[in-house]
């Protein structure tokens, strides 16, 4: 594959139409093949635990326990031969394409929905995670390491919402303990006319941090594996800032570890 990929001019529009966008190749099979391999030693090593890197997304995420939907952050920071892959220097190319020549790109987590039981991923909007003092200008960049489908959880969008402002979250069934987020119940009347995209592997989506998005369970018998790429340039502060109260006192096990991990690092000569 010409490692100089470029949306065309109509993929471009689509994208700030729509708030999303799906290509069938944004890498080829042997860079698919070469990233699993860190990917798997990855989950396999719960590369980044102590420091809460590594964590159950979508459970309470007790040392020991059956993850419901594992997620590592910064993975090349323990596997730094992804900065090396075709994938990272298209997603560039096509994120400056989106975003202008300034913007930088990098992978951002991996999140594995393990064979027949790995947890949907709610409906939310990235944004609910961030500052809530800035608009960003963030593109989630989503690739699946092997055929993502109905039945394994690809990603679904809903059309437009891109144009929205960060809406209500809570967390995962409204428990504390867990990290991940969903969109509050009363705000769940946006999601409508939802699209689905599938892909092959190597295949990609695109959307801002300000788009509804969700990926339904694994009930598939093999694991789905997909690597987050994030493409940004610097965030707007908001005339208001705003607070996000599902985010103010939180305290889940993957923050504690992170905690524990930063007072030891303080504590070294």
């Amino acid at each position: 594959m010409n490692e100089k990929l470029i949306l065309s001019d109509d993929q471009v529009a689509f994208f700030r139409r729509e708030g999303y966008l799906a290509i069938d190749q944004l890498t080829d099979a042997e860079d698919v093949a070469f990233l699993r391999v860190a990917y798997d030693r990855l989950f396999a090593e719960q590369a980044g635990r102590d420091e809460g890197n590594e964590f159950d997304l979508a459970g309470p995420d007790e040392d020991g326990g059956a993850k419901a939907l594992p997620q590592i952050l910064n993975p090349a920071r323990y596997a730094p031969e992804m900065l090396e892959s075709r994938l990272l220097k298209n997603a560039t190319i096509a994120v400056r394409q989106l975003l202008g020549e300034e913007a930088h790109c990098g992978i951002a987590h991996a999140i594995l929905k393990p064979a027949r039981h790995g947890a949907a991923t709610p409906w939310h909007q990235d944004a609910s995670y961030w500052n809530p003092a800035f608009i960003s200008r963030n593109i989630s960049i989503w690739v699946p390491l092997q055929e993502a489908t109905l039945e394994n959880g690809c990603m679904h969008f809903v059309p437009h919402s891109h144009e929205l402002d960060v809406v209500r979250h809570q967390s995962i069934n409204n428990d504390p303990r867990i990290h991940g987020l969903e969109l509050h119940p009363d705000e769940r009347h946006l999601v409508k006319d939802a699209v689905a995209r599938p892909l092959p592997p190597g295949g990609a989506t695109f959307h801002g941090g300000y788009m509804l998005h969700f990926a339904p369970p694994n009930r598939s018998d093999q694991p789905r594996r997909a690597l987050i790429l994030n493409g940004s340039v610097p965030p707007v502060p908001r005339e208001t800032p705003r607070t996000f109260p599902w985010l103010e006192g939180r305290k889940t096990p993957r923050q504690e570890r992170a905690e524990r991990a930063s007072r030891a690092s303080e504590r070294q000569p």
